[in-house]
């Protein structure tokens, strides 16, 4: 199962599993009403590296880049989901309508 992690725990990982030569793969998504496309995404991103980070929108994000209504499930909830599924080794819940920041902090 994977791990979530805060912004803060996730660069100092990502950090010193890339200084152990560790190869990142990083995916992202909303993850609401979890379904098999999902699940073929991430295991064609794991294909990419040794580890995979999942960045999940969070749920102000989701809600105004899919409407009212959404999300179904709370991002904890979501985060949990696609933490438990085999190819996904790390998750983060990040803001925002675009993980571009978050891949800039992290440079998988």
């Amino acid at each position: 199962m994977g791990e979530i992690l805060s912004l803060e725990e996730m660069a100092p990982r990502v950090a010193e599993l890339k200084a152990r030569g560790k190869r990142i793969a990083f995916a992202n998504g909303h993850f609401d009403v979890l379904h098999v496309g999902h699940l073929r995404y991430l295991r064609a991103a794991k294909q990419e590296g040794d580890v995979l980070v999942v960045a999940i929108n969070d749920d102000e994000s989701v809600a105004l880049l899919k409407g009212q209504g959404r999300p179904i499930a709370p991002e904890q909830e979501r985060a949990e989901l696609v933490a438990a599924l085999e190819p996904v080794d790390l998750v983060v819940i990040f803001s925002g309508d675009s993980p571009g920041p978050l891949m800039d902090r992290l440079q998988p």
